[in-house]
């Protein structure tokens, strides 16, 4: 057990290193105000428009790196500091969640993936690990009885976990590589809004591989619980 506390630990380390260096660049990039004089909400709109997106609204939510694409309602939603500011911040964020957007009206099948496991994994990412240890309470490691057979239904869940955080991560990446092409075909920013929103994107996208390691360190430290004692 400590070692899993040990393992949980250094990830924790490193994603709020990898956390507070995304906060870090986006105050930093925020600074750097667009020459166009365009605010995140009008580059979300003017992105939609020019991929031919019509039925896509562009609201504004409260928080902090809080924006996200909603599907369902088909919303581009920017946090307050996003689509109201004019800087290499707000255009790179703005342009990315736009990003998904076009993936959604493309059919994008990374995009359709993790769409459909987000009603499973909302359901059991919680309660995986609950399951796991109650099989272990149970007797699991001894490779017999009902909690082998529960420690094992717990891991498919936390594998469905793991994997919706793998299959993020092409859906993240692609969206910023969606951003930053238009930012750049369009002229949307000079050289150095670019490097900037680049360098924000690069930042944000991290924070899903460091997610999504995680997730697969913890599946494989359980996996080694209940399968390790087995003879």
């Amino acid at each position: 057990m400590m070692g899993y506390y040990i393992l949980i630990g250094a990830i924790a380390l490193v994603s709020w290193l990898v956390s507070s260096k995304l906060k870090s660049k986006f105050k930093h990039y925020s600074k750097v105000h667009l020459r166009n004089g365009m605010s995140g909400a009008e580059i979300a709109e003017k992105m939609l428009a020019d991929h031919g997106i019509r039925d896509v609204k562009v609201v504004s939510t409260p928080g902090m790196l809080s924006d996200h694409y909603n599907p369902k309602n088909k919303t581009v939603n920017l946090s307050e500091g996003v689509y109201n500011q004019r800087n290499a911040s707000a255009a790179a964020v703005a342009a990315h969640e736009c990003g998904h957007a076009v993936q959604h009206a493309q059919a994008y099948e990374w995009l359709t993936m993790r769409s459909k496991l987000v009603p499973v994994v909302s359901v059991t990412s919680g309660l995986s690990m609950w399951v796991v240890f109650g099989g272990l309470m149970l007797g699991a490691a001894a490779g017999v009885g009902l909690g082998y057979w529960v420690a094992v239904a717990g891991l498919v869940m936390m594998g469905l976990a793991t994997l919706f955080s793998f299959i993020t991560l092409p859906v993240e990446y692609d969206a910023s590589n969606r951003a930053l092409a238009w930012l750049k075909a369009k002229n949307m920013v000079t050289p150095e809004e670019y490097k900037g929103s680049e360098d924000a994107l690069k930042w944000a996208a991290r924070t899903y591989l460091v997610a999504a390691i995680g997730s697969l360190a913890t599946l494989v430290y359980w996996g080694l619980q209940v399968f390790g004692g087995r003879d």
